[in-house]
């Protein structure tokens, strides 16, 4: 089953080791999911699977260039307005979210994204399964297991609200906050 695939990896893989040119991850779709060895939050317990994604979205209408390798990398160095676990995790270390360019986007600008990088890459492990239609699993591994970072779709799990709120709270302080970089 892949929910075991991702509960109990026969590997975890860390930020050094994803983001070298030839690293490990396939340019395939497939469900990823995300282990901490120290969490954001002392609500959250360490060393075990918080988060699960998948790549690419399903997309009726037109195909997306999304795959594993491009959407893991992509939590790893990208910024908040890209990816929902940057995002949450952000929120949760108490990085000042802002507005950037234009100022519709929001992330937790160059020093910030900086910050919460080298924090993914001290503690932020990931594994993949790979599948070829990786959305037919995604709503039935964020109802069966135990996901506080993720938020769609999981209203049932008990820090969804808190989370939800962290998160509402930090954009509603970054819209009060002139542009920044």
């Amino acid at each position: 089953m892949h929910a075991a695939a991702l509960i109990s990896p026969a590997r975890l893989w860390s930020a050094g080791e994803v983001l070298v040119r030839s690293g490990p991850v396939p340019s395939a779709p497939g469900v990823y999911g995300w282990h901490f060895t120290k969490t954001p939050s002392h609500e959250l317990p360490a060393g075990r699977l918080l988060y699960v994604g998948i790549a690419p979205r399903h997309m009726a209408n037109r195909k997306s260039t999304q795959n594993l390798r491009k959407r893991v990398r992509y939590h790893f160095r990208g910024n908040a307005a890209g990816s929902t676990l940057r995002l949450t995790l952000g929120c949760l270390l108490g990085l000042e979210l802002r507005r950037v360019g234009s100022g519709k986007r929001m992330t937790f600008g160059k020093a910030g994204e900086a910050e919460l990088s080298r924090w993914m890459a001290e503690y932020a492990r990931v594994c993949w399964v790979e599948h070829p239609e990786p959305w037919t699993l995604e709503s039935e591994l964020i109802t069966r297991l135990d996901l506080p970072l993720n938020l769609d779709q999981n209203r049932h799990n008990g820090f969804h609200s808190r989370l939800t709120e962290m998160r509402a709270q930090a954009r509603r302080r970054a819209r009060e906050l002139p542009i920044g970089t």
